[in-house]
């Protein structure tokens, strides 16, 4: 199984609807982790994929969740935009106690724009980055997560 992540699009869907084009047929799921929810709207009309959204900061209104627990390919993948959790520089010490709460196998989070990949307590935290306004020396990003013969495979991908 395989499953594209974004984060932070900021309504700029250009690199969202080329990823789109090229991955369509090569994965099962879309997440996109908040800031600008409603740049999924056009895979929602034109994929046949399951979406799945969290609100981020910028996102006001409607009824998209702060957090969602999904189940997915015999794991338990938490994920939120992380601004309740008090993600910035990618400290996860927060974040960590609610995914341990949830027993979550992957823990999804934005927000920093910094893509990153590490391990607390057993639980993967993954930030694919941002796709459209990347921060620090990082560069535009999205995430692959691969789950394979019972292991989780978060893979940040630079976009070129």
């Amino acid at each position: 199984m395989r499953i594209l992540v974004v984060s932070d699009t900021h309504r700029n869907t250009g690199r969202f609807v080329e990823l789109m084009q090229e991955f369509s047929k090569k994965i099962e799921a879309v997440i996109h982790l908040g800031d600008n929810v409603e740049d999924v709207d056009f895979v929602k009309r034109n994929y046949r994929l399951p979406v799945y959204v969290v609100a981020g900061n910028c996102d006001y209104g409607g009824n998209v969740p702060h957090e969602v627990l999904l189940h997915i390919g015999g794991k338990r993948l938490f994920f939120t935009h992380g601004h309740y959790y008090n993600v910035r520089y990618n400290s996860v010490d927060t974040l960590a106690k609610r995914a341990a709460e949830v027993q979550a196998d992957i823990c999804l989070f934005g927000h920093t724009h910094i893509p990153t990949v590490q391990v607390q307590n057993g639980i993967i935290f993954f930030n694919p980055g941002s796709l459209t306004e990347p921060r620090g020396s990082s560069r535009p990003s999205y995430g692959i997560i691969k789950i394979e013969n019972d292991r989780i495979c978060p893979m940040a991908v630079p976009y070129i």
